[in-house]
Order: C-alpha cells, then sequence, then structure tokens
C-alpha cells in the first residue's frame, strides 16, 4: 500500500502543486492520500480531482491576497489582548477554495469517481487531540478550520467543540498513513529544518513551527520502530528553505515560481531515488542553508515562445551554487513546462542557463545564453537584454521587452541576508559582482 503524505506549509504549499505535477508525469499513483495544514490545499484539490498540471494553473491565477478576511470591526475594537485573530476563514471557503478547485461534496464521493481514500488531520482543541478525519466526512467548514492557525485565523466551533490548525499537534500524517497499514509513504515536506537559528518574533514563530513538526514526525517514526511496522519512505522536500509567507503576500515570490520550484525539487529526486527509499530519522527532510544570494525573475519573450525564469545566484560564493527553476513556452504547446535540474554557468563572456523540460515524456534540454561583452557605445547593457534560446531542435532570439531590464531590478530579492543592513549590503554586492562580470572590448 503507497501513501501520499502532504505536510503543511502554509501558503507556501503552491510548491507541492509543482511535486504533483512531477509525481504525475512520474506515473505514481497511491492508494491513500493525507493532507494537514497547508498540505489539506493539495490534498482536496487531489481528491477534487484536480490534476498536477491543473494545480499549477490554478495557483498561478491565485493572489495571496485571496487568502485574507477580515474581521467585524468590533473585534478589532477589543484591542490586541482580546482579538481573537487577525482575520477569519471567508477568504480560505469562498476565494481560495473555488479557485483551487476543491469542493467538498466532490471529495466526499471521490471514491465513487475512483480516488484514493483521503484524510485531513484537524486539530479538536477541546479534547486537544488531532483527528484524521476521513474524506468522505469532510465539509468546507472543518477543510478551513485545519487551515486556521491559531492567532492567524478564528478556529471553527461547532456543537462545543474547537476545531483548529493541526500544525502544532502533527504537521505530517505519517502515523494514519501507518495505521492504515502503508508500507510505502511519499512525504512531501515544505518545512524549513537546517540548524539556522534566527532573531526576532517571525524567526522564531516559524522555529517553534519547525520544533513541532519535526518533533511529531519523529515521534511517528519512533512509534513505528516500536510497534516493529516497517515501511520505505520518500521524501520530496525544498534543497534549501521555501520563502516564509510574508514574502508571498509581499510579491517578494510567487505562486508559479514556488511550483515550478517544486517540480525542479520533485524530478531532482525521482531522477536519483532508490528502491530502499531514505532512513526514517530527523535527516529525511535536513535541507542546507543556502548562501547569502539575490533572487531575480527573467522574463524573455519572443514571438516563438517564452521563458519565466527565477534565479538564484550567490553574492560571495561560487556560481555552482545557484539555483535557476522556471518554465518554457513554446508558440505550439498548450500550456508550459517547468525546468528541472537548472544551472547558472559563466564562460568567455556568456552567462549561459541550462536545464531540461519534459514534453509528452520526452526530456528537451533547454539553453538560454547572454552575452556579457560591453560592445562600444552608450547602450552598455543593451546586449544583456537579449538571449539566444535553443529549446530541443527549436532555437529563437528573445528578449526582456519594453521596460524588462527595469523589472528585472526591481525584482531583485535578497535570500539568506537578515535585517535591514545585511540585505541592503547583499543586493550592493551583488549588482557589482553582475557589473565586474562584463567584459570590455
Amino acid at each position: 500500500m503507497r501513501s501520499l503524505v502532504l505536510a503543511g506549509g502554509g501558503m507556501r504549499v503552491a510548491w507541492q502543486a509543482g511535486v504533483m505535477r512531477a509525481l504525475d508525469e512520474e506515473g505514481l499513483s497511491f492508494d491513500h492520500v493525507d493532507g494537514t495544514s497547508g498540505g489539506i490545499l493539495t490534498a482536496a484539490m487531489m481528491l477534487s480531482g484536480v490534476s498536477g498540471a491543473e494545480m499549477c494553473r490554478r495557483w498561478r491565477g491565485l493572489a495571496a491576497a485571496a487568502f485574507g478576511s477580515a474581521l467585524p470591526v468590533g473585534d478589532y475594537l477589543k484591542g490586541p489582548w482580546s482579538l481573537p485573530a487577525l482575520g477569519d476563514a471567508d477568504g480560505i471557503l469562498h476565494r481560495v477554495f473555488p479557485a483551487l478547485g476543491i469542493d467538498a461534496d466532490a471529495i466526499r464521493s471521490s471514491a465513487s469517481r475512483g480516488l484514493p481514500p483521503g484524510t485531513f488531520n484537524i486539530a479538536e482543541f477541546t479534547t486537544k487531540t488531532c483527528l484524521a478525519v476521513p474524506g468522505e466526512e469532510v465539509d468546507a467548514e472543518l477543510l478551513a478550520a485545519g487551515l486556521s492557525l491559531p492567532g492567524w485565523v478564528t478556529p471553527l466551533k461547532r456543537e462545543g467543540k474547537v476545531y483548529t490548525d493541526a500544525v502544532w499537534i502533527r504537521d505530517a500524517g505519517v502515523a494514519e498513513a501507518v495505521r492504515r497499514g502503508a508500507d510505502e509513504i511519499w512525504l512531501v515536506w515544505c518545512i524549513g529544518n537546517t540548524p539556522y537559528w534566527g532573531d526576532g518574533p517571525l524567526e522564531q514563530y516559524v522555529h517553534s513551527i519547525e520544533l513541532s513538526a519535526m518533533g511529531a514526525l519523529l515521534a511517528d517514526f519512533a512509534l513505528a520502530a516500536a510497534l516493529g511496522r516497517t515501511f520505505t519512505l520518500h521524501v520530496i522536500a525544498p534543497v534549501t528553505p521555501l520563502p516564509l509567507d510574508p514574502e508571498f503576500s509581499l510579491g517578494r515570490i510567487d505562486s508559479d515560481a514556488l511550483a515550478a520550484r517544486g517540480y525542479a525539487d520533485a524530478r531532482a529526486y525521482l531522477d536519483v531515488r532508490s528502491e530502499g527509499g531514505v532512513p526514517a530519522d530527523a535527516s529525511c527532510t535536513a535541507m542546507r542553508e543556502a548562501p547569502t544570494s539575490v533572487r531575480i525573475t527573467d522574463v524573455l519573450t519572443a514571438e516563438a515562445g517564452a521563458l519565466r525564469l527565477t534565479v538564484q545566484l550567490p553574492v560571495h560564493a561560487d556560481l555552482t551554487e545557484s539555483t535557476l527553476v522556471g518554465s518554457v513556452q513554446l508558440r505550439e504547446w498548450e500550456e508550459p513546462a517547468y525546468l528541472s535540474g537548472g544551472e547558472v554557468a559563466l564562460s568567455h563572456g556568456c552567462l549561459r542557463y541550462t536545464g531540461t523540460v519534459r514534453v509528452d515524456g520526452e526530456d528537451v534540454e533547454v539553453v538560454c545564453e547572454r552575452s556579457l561583452i560591453d560592445d562600444p557605445g552608450w547602450d552598455a547593457w543593451d546586449d544583456f537584454t537579449r538571449a539566444s534560446v535553443h529549446v530541443g531542435g527549436t532555437s529563437f532570439e528573445a528578449s526582456l521587452g519594453a521596460g524588462g531590464a527595469a523589472r528585472l531590478v526591481a525584482s531583485a530579492e535578497p535570500v539568506g541576508a537578515h535585517g535591514v543592513r545585511e540585505r541592503a549590503a547583499a543586493l550592493r554586492d551583488f549588482w557589482l559582482r553582475v557589473g565586474a562580470m562584463r567584459l570590455r572590448v
């Protein structure tokens, strides 16, 4: 029996849409699916009949503002010490669920459509328990309650019970998968797990979630071992921590870039996975901390096609520490294809992006090259706005378009830099490094 366990991660679970697209392409099917916290969105989409590719399309059209929903004014007048939460679940119920194709009626009848049984982990506060609610018993309000992080979204109060996000009890339903007899578990994890300890209330709030999530996961592993239950564990997780929800809310990263990264992370695991999986211990979700870098959004268009790339370039480290994800769209394709195996290289005055996209089951090579040679004249950066693109047997010249250079510069976002001074220094050093790459003739 193969279970798919979708862990939480707030709005960052747009990343899971890319993972699901890769799993669909791989032809993997599951006998049980479980969602917790933000992972409820992905599980609910799957059991509503939404494919991985459609998940990516739907997330692409969803603004972060859709999640927000204000309380009645009177609640805010109570003052901070009596405020029920920052908002309620109306935005999730009436904007997010419809936009993502989540339909509680469809979930309850999913078994009749040949979909696997599902469970949704929801905390019930009055008994301090985590309930694995079967898909056939959920309704939209219960699903939203499982996404209602205390302090941020008001809980669901129903028949003397209080339902809320289960993240403080568990953030991944491995225990339910084991209880159901899974001998193969695919854990899709997007909570950070590095040794880094940050200062400030936001960082430490996130750290407390990391502690709860990992503590519960390790407890589930230990319980399974004590019961003599063995299973093969596969884990798909980001190589480095994902941006936090405030970055998504502020537009510093968007859902399409997160989905593209999820696809690349999933393909990286799928391409090298072993039949024995990974150890069921603390190392299974471990990530490395990214070097101080700057992330840019590089959008190149032409009549023949377009590339939308998210490039993370280190400020001081070697370019081998870069990351490259994104999508490629040729005119004849129905939808964009996500990039995997992305690499960035610099040689002989040429900045080179490479990777592959999967089209009709075949991997197609993608190469994008930019000149860094500064020709004589006042338009020192004009060459950089154009690129030579090769996608399989198709070649074309693309450009940033009108105002594209300004948009690229404005998209620059520090990564791994903390505090105003560190962020400013990262941006300064990054642009100095980019300028130093130019070759004069």
